[in-house]
C-alpha cells in the first residue's frame, strides 16, 4: 500500500474500511456549476487538512460532480458530510458510506482507483438514493449506508435514522438551519451562538425548539457513535 511507515503496518492489519461516494443533486440545473465545483474542492481540502488522521485517502473529485473519499471508520463520518452540506449550501448533495475492505493498493493522497466492497456499497448507496428520487418520493433521503449482510439490522436501524434526520433539517427555516448550524458547529452554548449571530439568546432558544434541535443533535450524536464502533475482522 502507498502510505509508509507506521501507517502502512497500520492499514495492512485493518480489514474493513469506511468508503463515501458523494455527488450533488441536479448539477447539470445550476447556473454557476464551475463555481460549485470550485467551492466543492475547497471544502474537501479542508476537511482532507481537518480529520487527516480518520482519512486514509483523501477526499478528491473524481467526476465533474462526483467525489469520494476513504476512512480508516466512521467515527467522524457524520461530522465530515454535515461539514460538506452546511459549506456547500443551498447546493444539494447526496452521499453513500459503504463499510468493507478495500482489495487495491490505497494511496494516502487520492482515493481515485481503490475498488472492493467498501466501495461496491457506497456506490449501491447513492444508487438507492437516486432510485428513490426517481420515485418522487416525498422526501427523499441525502444520505444512505450500505454493510455487510449480518449487520442487515444495524444498516437499516441506521438509514431509518438518517431518513428522520433529513424530515427534520427540511421542517426548518432558513433562520433556524442558521442558528442550528452553529450551535452544531461551535458547541458553545446559546448565548455565544446569539452573539455571533448578532440575535437575543430567547430567539436562539426558540429557534432551537421549533427546530427539534435537541432530539436531533442526540439522535446525531448516537448514530455517530454507532458508526465509530462498526468494525470488521
Amino acid at each position: 500500500m502507498d502510505i509508509g511507515g507506521r501507517d502502512m503496518e497500520y492499514l495492512e492489519n485493518r480489514h474493513s474500511f469506511a468508503a463515501v461516494i458523494g455527488d450533488i443533486k441536479d448539477s447539470r440545473k445550476l447556473e454557476n456549476r464551475k463555481e460549485v465545483q470550485k467551492r466543492l474542492q475547497k471544502v474537501l481540502d479542508r476537511l482532507n487538512r481537518k480529520y487527516e488522521e480518520d482519512i486514509v485517502s483523501s477526499y478528491l473529485i473524481t467526476l465533474g460532480d462526483e467525489f469520494q473519499g476513504l476512512l480508516c471508520s466512521g467515527k467522524n463520518i457524520l461530522n465530515m458530510i454535515n461539514e460538506i452540506k452546511m459549506e456547500m449550501y443551498p447546493v444539494r448533495l447526496r452521499f453513500g458510506i459503504g463499510f468493507g475492505t478495500i482489495t487495491t493498493d490505497i494511496r494516502r493522497e487520492m482515493a481515485l482507483g481503490a475498488d472492493g466492497p467498501g466501495y461496491y456499497r457506497a456506490r449501491e448507496a447513492v444508487e438507492v438514493l437516486k432510485e428513490r428520487e426517481k420515485k418522487n418520493r416525498p422526501v427523499p433521503a441525502d444520505l444512505c449506508l450500505k454493510m455487510e449482510e449480518e449487520d442487515r439490522d444495524k444498516e437499516v436501524l441506521l438509514n431509518t435514522v438518517f431518513d428522520l434526520l433529513y424530515v427534520v433539517e427540511e421542517g426548518w427555516t432558513e433562520r433556524q438551519r442558521e442558528i442550528i448550524w452553529d450551535m452544531l458547529v461551535y458547541g458553545d452554548g446559546q448565548q455565544n451562538t446569539a452573539a455571533r449571530l448578532s440575535i437575543s439568546q430567547p430567539t436562539v432558544q426558540k429557534a432551537l425548539a421549533a427546530g427539534s434541535y435537541y432530539t436531533y443533535e442526540n439522535a446525531l450524536k448516537n448514530a455517530a457513535e454507532i458508526l465509530g464502533e462498526i468494525q470488521y475482522d
